[in-house]
């Protein structure tokens, strides 16, 4: 029996594992819980293959359905496809229009969790919404923390780093201080109907997983040259929309040795391919930049950064001056992808991130200010 009654909570419910045990976490903390489903694309159900791990299906809204009327708490389910077609697939669409390659579940959390939702939570008289994301929360020195999940595995703090202090007060994330066996088991053991549930996979709103052809049913593609880092064209392309930073196969170009793409210009509409050598960098310059302390890192600073949701983290500066925020790494790292998230952490802190972008346009890379180090306080 539970006596010390706490705040009302709005739990987000995909109708996974991960989300319903958030619920029975909360719940038995005394938490007066709200199961919300986000209703966030349409679904052809009849399409989608028997193998489909992604959300919003109508077995999924049930599963979450069912799993509040296990722990006798009101679920809801929110109609948010308007905002999530603007906010999440149109930012998804213009983002490959640019040549750059997007994380759409970052801007999902960004927009649709962390503020839409909040948004409703507020309407529902709760103060808080919670979600199944394995990260920690940790309020410390008058201020808020975003800490990697336990679970070195199933971390997602990657996907977090655009929550502020506003964010951070108003969120609880139960499940990152548990491993992922540890939360099928307290599914099993509450009677979950999802206990066993696979999780879910690729993008969510395609579930067919191609999103090459996602792309070309909505825009139209830009077409252009492939050329050379040398700016030799050697073939022609139907699309910048479909290749990416580090892309090998589909090239259409026939080579002794392997080739991959090293640029994507919007403007022009060439893609250029190289070897491999040419894939390393040394600098990431970022925009869209976020710290989720409301202070950035003093410039010079050494920080761990990670440029791919499941790639390690590795040792850089961190720089910025009047014009510029970059990063420069211990050691140059292979197929730094613009439009991709740079999350910066100390530790298992996350400090926050930017979005990889490319090098203004100068006909002399040695006058780039941020190139030099000099142009950086230390």
């Amino acid at each position: 029996m539970v006596n010390d009654v706490k705040p009302k909570v709005v739990v987000a419910m995909s109708g996974g594992v991960d989300s319903s045990v958030t619920a029975l976490l909360l719940h038995r903390a005394g938490y007066q819980v709200i199961g919300v489903t986000l209703r966030l694309y349409n679904l052809d159900q009849e399409e989608l293959p028997s193998s489909y791990q992604g959300c919003c299906t109508l077995d999924d809204v049930e599963d979450a359905r069912r799993v509040c009327g296990i722990l006798e708490v009101p679920h809801y389910v929110l109609d948010m496809r308007r905002q999530f077609e603007s906010y999440v697939i149109d930012y998804f669409l213009e983002e490959y229009r640019n040549g750059n390659t997007p994380h759409p579940c970052i801007a999902c959390n960004d927009k649709i969790k962390f503020a839409f939702l909040a948004q409703r939570a507020e309407f529902l008289g709760a103060k808080y919404v919670a979600t199944g994301h394995y990260a920690r929360i940790q309020n410390r020195d008058g201020s808020h923390h975003l800490l990697k999940g336990l679970d070195t595995k199933k971390d997602q703090s990657y996907v977090l780093y655009g929550m502020g202090q506003e964010e951070l007060g108003r969120t609880l994330m139960p499940v990152g201080w548990y491993s992922k066996p540890d939360i099928r088991s307290l599914a099993n053991n509450a009677g979950f109907p999802n206990a066993d549930k696979p999780d879910s996979q690729d993008i969510c709103f395609i579930p067919l997983g191609d999103y090459r052809k996602f792309i070309k049913e909505r825009i139209t593609p830009t077409s252009g040259r492939l050329i050379t880092t040398d700016g030799i064209e050697v073939g022609r392309h139907s699309g910048i929309e479909m290749f990416t930073v580090g892309q090998r196969r589909g090239l259409g170009v026939s080579s002794s040795t392997p080739l991959y793409v090293t640029s994507i210009d919007s403007k022009s509409g060439d893609v250029t391919i190289g070897s491999e050598e040419h894939l390393y960098q040394e600098f990431l310059p970022m925009s869209h930049i976020n710290f989720i302390s409301g202070i950035p890192p003093i410039n010079g600073s050494s920080v761990s950064v990670k440029i791919r949701y499941k790639s390690p983290e590795v040792p850089a500066k961190f720089f910025h001056d009047k014009d510029n925020v970059y990063l420069r790494f211990a050691n140059p790292q292979r197929a730094v992808t613009p439009g991709q998230a740079a999350v910066l952490y100390h530790e298992e802190e996350v400090l926050g991130g930017g979005r990889i972008s490319r090098f203004p346009e100068t006909s002399n890379t040695s006058n780039r200010p941020y190139i030099h180090e000099i142009h950086a306080r230390p």
